[in-house]
C-alpha cells in the first residue's frame, strides 16, 4: 500500500506537472477496498512507515471497513510513494520512491495468521516478491492461506521499473505462477512473459501461461473487456466504453469486482454462464474507475455498479 501522487493536469511529464494530488493506492490495497465497497468482507496485510502518510493509509483502510489487523508499522523506513504521469489517453508512467520503503520490510514473523486462516480468497501481486524479507513473508502467507483452504488469486501487475532487470522480473513473476488458482494478466504482461508472442493468440496463452492447477486465467483488454480460460471452456466478455481520465486502479477494481462474486460462491468457476456474468460485473467495476482520478477514491459501491450495468444493458 502506498500513495500515488497524480498530476492535476493530464498529458504532461512529471517535470511539467504544475501540481499533484495525493491518492491512496497499491494494487492489493485497492482490491481490498474494492471488495469492501462492494459489500464484501476484506482484510489487508502489509507494512507502512510509522509516519503521517502511513497513518493516513491505515485510516483509509479503517474508513473503508477493511480489517487492518494485519498492518505493521516500521519505525525507520518511510511509506512508499509513487509519482504518476498521466498521458493524454489516461494511461500512466510511474516514478517510485522505495529505497527501501516500509512495505519491502514485512517479515514472516509479522504475518497476522488469523486473517490468512479465515480467508476464502487470498489475493496478491508480484511486487512483494522483489526483495527480502518481504518475499519470504509473501511465500509463507500463500502457504498458510492455501493450507486453510483459500483460493489463491494472483495479479502479477508488472512494474518493470521496480525490478533489478527484465530477467529478474520475469523469473520472479513466474516463480509462484504454478501455485495460483486464479491469475489475471493484461496483454502487455503476456507479451513480456512469453518473450514477445501475440497476446491475442489463444494457443500462446494456453501453452505458455495456463498451468494444470489453474482454475481460471483472465486476460484483461481495457475497454475491450476480457477473455477467460478454464480447463472446460474459454471465451470473451465485452467491456464498457467510457471516457478515460485515469486508468490507475482499473485492473484492481476489476479484480475486486470479480473476487467479491467468487468469495460468495466458488462454484461460478464451473458454470460458464455465471462466470461470464461475474466477469461483466468486474468489467463494469473497472470501467467506472477510469472516469475519475486515483485508484481508491474512484472505487464504487455495488448499487452504483449495478445501476450502470443495467443502464448499459438496456
Amino acid at each position: 500500500m502506498l500513495i500515488d501522487f497524480v498530476p492535476t493536469v493530464s498529458g504532461v511529464s512529471l517535470a511539467e506537472a504544475p501540481a499533484f494530488k495525493k491518492a491512496p493506492g497499491g494494487a492489493p490495497a485497492n482490491v481490498a477496498v474494492g471488495v469492501s465497497r462492494l459489500g464484501g468482507s476484506s482484510a489487508f496485510i502489509g507494512k507502512l512507515g510509522d509516519d503521517e502518510f502511513g497513518r493516513m493509509l491505515n485510516d483509509i483502510l479503517k474508513q473503508n471497513n477493511v480489517d487492518n489487523s494485519g498492518i505493521r508499522f516500521d519505525p525507520d523506513a518511510r511509506t512508499a510513494l509513487a509519482f504518476v504521469t498521466l498521458r493524454a489517453d489516461g494511461e500512466r508512467e510511474f516514478m517510485f520512491y522505495r529505497h527501501p520503503s516500509a512495505d519491502m520490510l514485512l517479515t514472516e514473523s509479522e504475518l497476522e495468521t488469523d486473517i490468512l486462516n479465515q480467508a476464502k480468497v487470498f489475493h496478491y501481486g508480484s511486487i512483494s516478491l522483489i526483495s527480502e524479507p518481504c518475499r519470504s513473508a509473501h511465500v509463507a502467507a500463500m502457504r498458510i492461506a492455501k493450507s486453510s483452504g483459500a483460493i489463491l488469486s494472483y495479479d502479477p501487475n508488472l512494474r518493470l521499473a521496480l525490478w533489478p532487470s527484465a530477467e529478474a522480473a520475469k523469473e520472479g513473476m513466474m516463480s509462484i505462477w504454478n501455485e495460483a488458482d486464479i491469475i489475471k494478466i493484461n496483454e502487455d504482461e503476456i507479451v513480456f512473459l512469453t518473450g514477445g508472442d501475440d497476446p491475442n493468440d489463444d494457443n500462446v496463452v494456453l501453452k505458455k501461461l495456463f498451468h494444470p492447477n489453474l482454475k481460471l486465467l483472465v486476460v484483461t483488454e481495457g475497454s475491450a473487456g476480457c477473455r477467460y480460460y478454464t480447463k472446460e471452456f474459454k471465451g470473451r466478455v465485452p467491456g464498457i466504453k467510457v471516457k478515460a481520465v485515469d486508468t490507475t486502479g482499473a485492473g484492481d477494481a476489476f479484480v475486486g469486482g470479480f473476487l467479491s462474486s467468487l468469495a460468495s460462491d466458488h462454484s461460478i468457476l464451473k458454470d460458464e454462464k455465471r462466470l461470464k456474468e461475474s466477469l461483466y460485473f468486474a468489467n463494469t467495476c473497472g470501467a467506472m474507475t477510469v472516469t475519475e482520478r486515483g485508484a481508491i477514491p474512484a472505487l464504487h459501491t455495488k448499487e452504483a455498479v449495478l445501476k450502470v450495468e443495467t443502464h448499459k444493458a438496456s
